[in-house]
């Protein structure tokens, strides 16, 4: 049996030049960061939406609220839950899509290759079966445009 869920977030920058960017699980720079009660990660905040959707779950922000009240403010952590959501469902990540808009920065190959790499390890799956791409939305969109990062994910899960 397959499951599959989407999920997607979205962040304005911060600007205050002391929040680092976080993206898929790396820091990319300390001073572009996105605003957020978090790290701003809205690559796994969009996976996390995707996965517990999947599982009939809620949004990130009923588990990260409480998290973040007791200091916990790394998105990978709260991804911690979506997964665990995942196996306690019985079923396994097969696969992991997702799309960012943006127009900064720009992402090189390198560091969309660490992305997949720390995606990878967080839930298991090789680096074949996460995709990851960008586009700059032809600036039609605030993304488009610099004022912040969209994420869309899509998973499918399948039984163990």
């Amino acid at each position: 049996m397959v499951r599959v869920g989407y999920g997607t977030d979205s962040h304005s920058f911060e600007n205050s030049g002391i929040k680092p960017l976080v993206l898929g699980g790396i820091k990319l720079d300390d001073k572009n960061g996105l605003k957020a009660n978090s790290d701003g990660d809205v690559i796994l905040h969009a996976l996390f939406n995707a996965l517990s959707q999947a599982c009939g779950g809620e949004s990130l922000g009923y588990y990260a609220d409480p998290l973040f009240q007791k200091g916990i403010t790394d998105s990978r952590e709260y991804l911690k839950i979506a997964l665990k959501m995942v196996s306690d469902s019985g079923y396994r990540v097969n696969n992991i899509g997702i799309m960012v808009e943006a127009k900064t920065p720009h992402i090189s190959y390198e560091n969309i290759g660490r992305m997949k790499r720390s995606i990878s390890l967080l839930t298991g799956i090789t680096e074949k079966d996460t995709g990851i791409t960008f586009t700059s939305g032809e600036g039609l969109t605030a993304f488009g445009r610099g004022k912040g990062i969209l994420a869309h994910a899509i998973v499918s899960l399948l039984k163990c």
